[in-house]
């Protein structure tokens, strides 16, 4: 997939109780990302159960059923360009497209990583201008955020989803009166695997005190 045009997309996913979302293995790699209650993902042994703030990497046919309480997921999804997205059937809830961008994935030989982390900040906290190695989907849990690229600025409040492709330089400012996280989705080269992407443009920013802190979630390398 080294240098091939796909797609990336955020779907949210509002489950009743007891609802399934029924996830193909059609090629598409998927995160699946607990914003609020309870899931059970039938996975490879039996499967596992998945609380707020939580994360999976879907691997092949799987049936994801909401607790009797209900879940909200984020689904990111790295697919083939223009491929429709699975939905919910009407009895379990409703699926939402929030964001969907083209973008070409990195070149090399290393193949490719799937990284899924949170990005917290602390009231005024900012990420000097910077860029990634790989493309990207961001969406805002809490807080409020402004984000300054390519000469143009968009702010976001919680569940706002935007897209970063890496190495456009991209300045972060979080909101000055509370405490702002996003969860991600990025595509890097294989060899980043447990490293950061993170590359700071200005030289006078290396060495600064950053205010952000990262929680970790996903991070594997995905088979061709």
């Amino acid at each position: 997939m080294s240098g091939a045009t796909m797609e990336m997309r955020l779907l949210e996913d509002v489950v009743g109780g007891g609802g399934v979302l029924d996830l193909p293995d059609d090629g598409v790699h998927r995160v699946c990302y607990v914003v609020h209650g309870q899931v059970n993902c039938g996975l490879t042994g039996g499967g596992a159960v998945l609380h707020d703030d939580q994360s999976v990497l879907v691997k092949g046919p799987t049936k994801l059923v909401a607790a009797p309480s209900g879940v909200t997921l984020w689904r990111f999804e790295l697919a083939p360009a223009g491929k429709p997205h699975v939905s919910l059937a009407a009895a379990s809830g409703t699926t939402r497209e929030k964001l969907r961008q083209a973008t070409t994935l990195p070149a090399g030989d290393s193949g490719l990583l799937i990284r899924n982390d949170g990005v917290s900040f602390p009231p005024g906290g900012c990420a000097y201008l910077h860029t990634h190695q790989g493309p990207g989907i961001r969406c805002l849990i809490e807080g409020g955020i402004r984000i300054d690229t390519m000469g143009h600025s968009a702010s976001y409040g919680p569940g706002g989803a935007w897209f970063e492709g890496g190495p456009d330089p991209v300045f972060a400012q979080a909101a000055a009166d509370r405490p702002s996280r996003f969860i991600r989705v990025m595509v890097l080269p294989a060899r980043l695997k447990g490293k950061s992407s993170i590359s700071y443009v200005n030289a006078e920013d290396r060495e600064k005190p950053k205010a952000q802190s990262y929680k970790g979630y996903v991070d594997e390398v995905l088979e061709s």
